[in-house]
């Protein structure tokens, strides 16, 4: 009987250790294969970056856990206020996550940028990015965008860029600069899981974005050191 149980428990054993190696594998692979998929397209230099009409600026929250100012966010304002200086891009597409009134991710974007010189004519918001996927479908869909720059961390841009790719964007990402912080690695790690599920919502289960409406295209208005065109002399 002994034998027979030890047998059983053994089998069990190896099958699930066969699974886990198998979950492993496919974890691994399916991270390496979304980062192989976008590196190439992620600069770090902001100089480097774009030229493009149209840049999306991810959401993050304001603060931290521990309530001071969250780097992240400070690092993103800072790198799209730049880029609209340097003129890499021409108009901002602030997306964030405005669930509820006391948490509003574009308009602090907005608010953030007004502070740095950015003017308010070149800042679109949207208000129902809950997620890089919905952000990523609503500039497609709401906002008509078909080419953009990506604005968000480097360990968050491969998942950005590999969305849009399979959603027809064109698109290349710009890394925010960034200096060492406490916890990022739980960031890392979590962005690890969140490329795995992506592929769950792009290729199995059909994932749908929370929210999107109707066709808004982005008005993207004249640069600042643009100089008028001159009407011709008359003869």
């Amino acid at each position: 009987m002994r034998a027979v149980a030890w047998k059983f428990l053994k089998a069990v054993l190896m099958a699930l250790g066969a699974c886990l190696l198998l979950a492993s594998l496919l974890f691994v692979g399916a991270n390496l294969w979304v980062l192989g998929q976008t590196q190439g397209r992620i600069v770090h230099e902001l100089p480097l970056c774009g030229p493009d009409r149209v840049g999306i600026v991810f959401g993050t929250s304001h603060w931290t856990r521990s309530g001071v100012r969250n780097p992240h966010f400070e690092a993103r304002m800072s790198a799209a206020s730049r880029l609209i200086r340097m003129g890499r891009v021409e108009h901002l597409l602030l997306s964030g996550d405005n669930r509820t009134r006391y948490y509003n991710e574009p308009v602090t974007m907005w608010r953030d940028l007004r502070g740095r010189q950015v003017r308010d004519e070149d800042m679109t918001l949207d208000y129902a990015g809950f997620s890089t996927f919905d952000t990523l479908v609503r500039a497609r869909d709401v906002f008509g965008v078909e080419r953009a720059l990506l604005v968000t961390q480097a360990w968050h841009l491969p998942r950005a860029l590999f969305i849009a790719d399979a959603l027809g964007l064109e698109v290349t990402g710009c890394a925010a600069p960034a200096r060492p912080v406490a916890g990022l690695w739980r960031l890392q790690a979590r962005e690890w899981v969140a490329r795995v599920a992506t592929l769950g919502d792009l290729y199995l289960w059909g994932r749908e974005p929370y929210f999107l409406g109707p066709l808004e295209p982005l008005e993207i208005a004249p640069q600042a050191w643009q100089l008028p065109v001159e009407a011709p002399l008359a003869d």
